[in-house]
Protein backbone atom coordinates (compact mmCIF):
# COMPACT_ATOMS: atom_id res chain seq x y z
CA UNK A 1 0.00 0.00 0.00
CA UNK A 2 1.68 3.38 -1.11
CA UNK A 3 1.58 5.75 2.12
CA UNK A 4 4.38 8.30 0.90
CA UNK A 5 4.96 10.45 -2.27
CA UNK A 6 8.46 12.09 -2.46
CA UNK A 7 9.08 14.63 -4.79
CA UNK A 8 12.14 15.74 -6.42
CA UNK A 9 12.93 19.42 -6.09
CA UNK A 10 14.81 21.15 -8.96
CA UNK A 11 12.84 20.65 -12.24
CA UNK A 12 9.96 18.46 -10.63
CA UNK A 13 8.42 21.09 -8.56
CA UNK A 14 10.03 24.41 -9.63
CA UNK A 15 11.46 24.83 -13.12
CA UNK A 16 15.24 25.72 -11.82
CA UNK A 17 17.19 24.06 -14.50
CA UNK A 18 16.06 25.69 -17.42
CA UNK A 19 17.51 29.22 -15.83
CA UNK A 20 20.40 27.67 -14.26
CA UNK A 21 21.55 26.40 -17.97
CA UNK A 22 20.45 29.81 -19.53
CA UNK A 23 22.48 31.49 -17.63
CA UNK A 24 25.29 29.83 -17.97
CA UNK A 25 25.21 29.76 -21.60
CA UNK A 26 24.83 33.98 -21.03
CA UNK A 27 28.07 33.44 -19.43
CA UNK A 28 29.76 31.94 -22.14
CA UNK A 29 28.36 33.62 -24.55
CA UNK A 30 30.22 36.89 -22.90
CA UNK A 31 33.89 35.16 -24.06
CA UNK A 32 32.67 34.08 -27.31
CA UNK A 33 31.84 30.47 -26.37
CA UNK A 34 28.69 28.09 -26.70
CA UNK A 35 27.52 26.22 -23.73
CA UNK A 36 25.74 22.92 -25.18
CA UNK A 37 23.29 21.33 -23.38
CA UNK A 38 25.38 17.75 -24.52
CA UNK A 39 28.05 18.95 -21.87
CA UNK A 40 25.18 19.66 -19.23
CA UNK A 41 22.78 17.20 -19.41
CA UNK A 42 24.35 14.22 -18.25
CA UNK A 43 24.78 16.23 -14.59
CA UNK A 44 21.79 17.33 -14.07
CA UNK A 45 19.85 16.38 -11.10
CA UNK A 46 23.41 15.62 -9.04
CA UNK A 47 23.83 18.50 -7.47
CA UNK A 48 26.64 21.53 -6.88
CA UNK A 49 28.36 19.59 -4.13
CA UNK A 50 28.63 16.35 -5.92
CA UNK A 51 28.93 17.55 -9.68
CA UNK A 52 32.34 16.77 -11.10
CA UNK A 53 31.44 19.21 -13.80
CA UNK A 54 32.94 23.16 -13.12
CA UNK A 55 31.15 25.25 -15.93
CA UNK A 56 33.82 27.76 -15.04
CA UNK A 57 36.96 25.47 -15.41
CA UNK A 58 35.89 24.61 -18.68
CA UNK A 59 35.75 27.96 -19.69
CA UNK A 60 38.94 28.66 -18.45
CA UNK A 61 40.51 25.25 -20.21
CA UNK A 62 38.70 26.91 -23.59
CA UNK A 63 40.09 29.77 -23.75
CA UNK A 64 43.67 29.12 -22.56
CA UNK A 65 43.38 31.67 -19.10
CA UNK A 66 42.78 30.77 -15.31
CA UNK A 67 41.00 33.38 -13.86
CA UNK A 68 42.06 35.01 -10.17
CA UNK A 69 39.62 34.51 -7.45
CA UNK A 70 38.46 37.70 -7.60
CA UNK A 71 37.51 37.30 -11.50
CA UNK A 72 35.42 33.60 -10.86
CA UNK A 73 33.64 35.10 -7.68
CA UNK A 74 32.47 38.15 -9.74
CA UNK A 75 31.33 35.50 -12.93
CA UNK A 76 29.28 33.65 -10.32
CA UNK A 77 27.73 36.31 -8.64
CA UNK A 78 26.56 37.93 -11.98
CA UNK A 79 25.76 34.13 -13.14
CA UNK A 80 23.61 34.06 -9.85
CA UNK A 81 21.85 37.15 -10.45
CA UNK A 82 21.02 36.51 -14.06
CA UNK A 83 19.53 33.25 -12.96
CA UNK A 84 17.68 34.86 -9.89
CA UNK A 85 16.13 37.47 -12.18
CA UNK A 86 14.93 34.02 -14.89
CA UNK A 87 13.16 32.68 -11.15
CA UNK A 88 11.83 35.72 -10.40
CA UNK A 89 7.73 34.97 -9.67
CA UNK A 90 7.99 31.70 -11.65
CA UNK A 91 5.20 29.94 -10.60
CA UNK A 92 5.06 25.54 -9.43
CA UNK A 93 5.77 23.05 -12.55
CA UNK A 94 2.29 21.98 -14.11
CA UNK A 95 -0.08 19.49 -11.83
CA UNK A 96 2.27 20.04 -8.57
CA UNK A 97 -0.25 21.70 -6.69
CA UNK A 98 -2.91 18.91 -8.09
CA UNK A 99 -1.03 15.89 -6.66
CA UNK A 100 -0.02 17.98 -3.12
CA UNK A 101 -3.64 18.40 -2.57
CA UNK A 102 -4.54 15.27 -3.54
CA UNK A 103 -2.09 13.33 -1.33
CA UNK A 104 -3.20 15.41 1.28
CA UNK A 105 -6.82 14.10 0.68
CA UNK A 106 -5.91 10.63 0.37
CA UNK A 107 -3.65 10.96 3.56
CA UNK A 108 -0.43 10.32 2.22
CA UNK A 109 3.13 11.38 3.95
CA UNK A 110 4.84 14.42 1.46
CA UNK A 111 8.32 14.62 1.32
CA UNK A 112 11.05 16.40 -0.73
CA UNK A 113 14.24 14.87 -2.09
CA UNK A 114 16.82 17.02 -3.80
CA UNK A 115 20.38 16.97 -4.21
CA UNK A 116 20.77 21.45 -4.19
CA UNK A 117 21.20 22.87 -0.58
CA UNK A 118 18.54 23.18 1.81
CA UNK A 119 18.78 26.96 1.62
CA UNK A 120 17.86 26.71 -1.85
CA UNK A 121 15.08 24.21 -1.71
CA UNK A 122 13.80 25.33 1.41
CA UNK A 123 14.03 29.06 0.32
CA UNK A 124 12.08 28.30 -2.86
CA UNK A 125 9.36 26.11 -0.97
CA UNK A 126 8.95 29.00 1.20
CA UNK A 127 8.23 31.58 -1.09
CA UNK A 128 5.89 29.22 -3.00
CA UNK A 129 4.32 28.64 0.08
CA UNK A 130 4.36 25.10 -0.09
CA UNK A 131 7.36 24.36 3.37
CA UNK A 132 4.36 23.65 5.30
CA UNK A 133 3.07 21.10 2.94
CA UNK A 134 6.08 18.75 3.35
CA UNK A 135 6.61 16.48 6.71
CA UNK A 136 10.20 15.75 5.88
CA UNK A 137 12.72 17.69 3.48
CA UNK A 138 16.26 15.68 2.67
CA UNK A 139 18.80 18.11 0.86
CA UNK A 140 21.88 17.93 -0.54
CA UNK A 141 23.90 18.95 2.32
CA UNK A 142 22.13 16.87 4.63
CA UNK A 143 24.03 13.15 3.07
CA UNK A 144 27.44 12.65 2.58
CA UNK A 145 27.05 12.13 -1.13
CA UNK A 146 23.88 12.83 -3.36
CA UNK A 147 22.13 11.52 -6.68
CA UNK A 148 22.73 9.06 -7.80
CA UNK A 149 23.33 8.11 -4.47
CA UNK A 150 20.20 6.74 -2.87
CA UNK A 151 21.14 8.34 0.51
CA UNK A 152 18.50 10.99 0.23
CA UNK A 153 15.52 9.10 -0.91
CA UNK A 154 16.39 6.94 2.22
CA UNK A 155 17.20 9.58 4.67
CA UNK A 156 13.68 10.84 3.67
CA UNK A 157 11.82 6.98 4.05
CA UNK A 158 13.55 6.84 7.52
CA UNK A 159 12.45 10.34 8.36
CA UNK A 160 8.89 9.60 7.10
CA UNK A 161 8.84 6.31 8.74
CA UNK A 162 7.64 4.13 5.61
CA UNK A 163 9.50 1.18 3.63
CA UNK A 164 10.63 1.55 0.02
CA UNK A 165 7.79 -0.28 -1.56
CA UNK A 166 4.97 2.16 0.33
CA UNK A 167 6.68 4.80 -1.62
CA UNK A 168 6.70 6.24 -4.90
CA UNK A 169 9.24 8.97 -5.94
CA UNK A 170 8.39 11.72 -8.50
CA UNK A 171 12.03 12.78 -10.97
CA UNK A 172 12.60 14.62 -13.74
CA UNK A 173 15.93 13.48 -14.75
CA UNK A 174 18.10 10.32 -14.95
CA UNK A 175 20.12 10.57 -11.90
CA UNK A 176 17.47 11.28 -10.03
CA UNK A 177 15.36 8.24 -10.89
CA UNK A 178 18.81 5.93 -10.65
CA UNK A 179 18.89 7.23 -7.09
CA UNK A 180 14.94 6.23 -6.32
CA UNK A 181 15.33 2.98 -7.79
CA UNK A 182 18.55 2.15 -5.76
CA UNK A 183 16.53 2.60 -3.07
CA UNK A 184 13.93 0.33 -3.89
CA UNK A 185 11.05 2.81 -4.65
CA UNK A 186 8.60 2.80 -7.19
CA UNK A 187 9.92 5.85 -9.50
CA UNK A 188 7.67 8.38 -12.08
CA UNK A 189 9.71 10.56 -14.36
CA UNK A 190 8.13 13.85 -15.65
CA UNK A 191 10.62 15.11 -17.37
CA UNK A 192 11.38 18.73 -17.24
CA UNK A 193 12.04 21.18 -20.27
CA UNK A 194 16.07 20.32 -20.91
CA UNK A 195 15.84 16.74 -19.44
CA UNK A 196 13.52 15.94 -22.25
CA UNK A 197 16.18 15.31 -24.73
CA UNK A 198 18.28 12.82 -21.77
CA UNK A 199 18.17 9.28 -22.32
CA UNK A 200 16.30 7.21 -19.36
CA UNK A 201 17.56 3.77 -19.67
CA UNK A 202 19.38 1.18 -18.34
CA UNK A 203 19.83 1.64 -14.42
CA UNK A 204 17.98 5.09 -15.21
CA UNK A 205 14.42 3.62 -16.71
CA UNK A 206 11.67 4.69 -14.59
CA UNK A 207 9.32 2.74 -13.71
CA UNK A 208 6.50 5.26 -15.53
CA UNK A 209 7.13 8.07 -17.06
CA UNK A 210 4.36 11.25 -17.86
CA UNK A 211 4.60 14.38 -19.44
CA UNK A 212 3.53 16.26 -17.15
CA UNK A 213 1.84 15.73 -13.90
CA UNK A 214 -1.42 17.13 -15.18
CA UNK A 215 -1.43 14.33 -17.53
CA UNK A 216 -2.59 11.96 -14.92
CA UNK A 217 -4.42 12.32 -11.51
CA UNK A 218 -2.98 11.33 -8.76
CA UNK A 219 -5.57 9.07 -8.19
CA UNK A 220 -5.62 7.20 -11.06
CA UNK A 221 -1.84 6.75 -10.62
CA UNK A 222 -2.04 5.02 -8.21
CA UNK A 223 -4.50 2.74 -9.51
CA UNK A 224 -2.18 2.48 -12.35
CA UNK A 225 0.92 1.81 -10.03
CA UNK A 226 -1.75 -0.86 -8.29
CA UNK A 227 -1.91 -2.75 -11.38
CA UNK A 228 1.29 -2.53 -12.53
CA UNK A 229 2.45 -4.01 -9.35
CA UNK A 230 -0.18 -6.52 -9.47
CA UNK A 231 1.03 -7.66 -13.10
CA UNK A 232 4.63 -8.05 -12.09
CA UNK A 233 4.00 -10.61 -9.62
CA UNK A 234 1.89 -12.90 -11.88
Amino acid sequence: MITALIFDFDGLILETELPEFLAWQQLYALYGQRFELEAWLPYIGIGPTSNPFDPLRELERRLGHVFSPEEREALRQSRREYCRQLLEGQAVAEGVLDYLEAAERLGLLLGVASSSSRRWVVGHLERLGLRSRFQCICCGDDVHVTKPDPAVYLAVLRCLGVRPEEAIALEDSPNGVRAARRAGIFCVAVPSVLTRHATFSDDATPDLQLPSLSALPLEELLQRISALRTSRQR
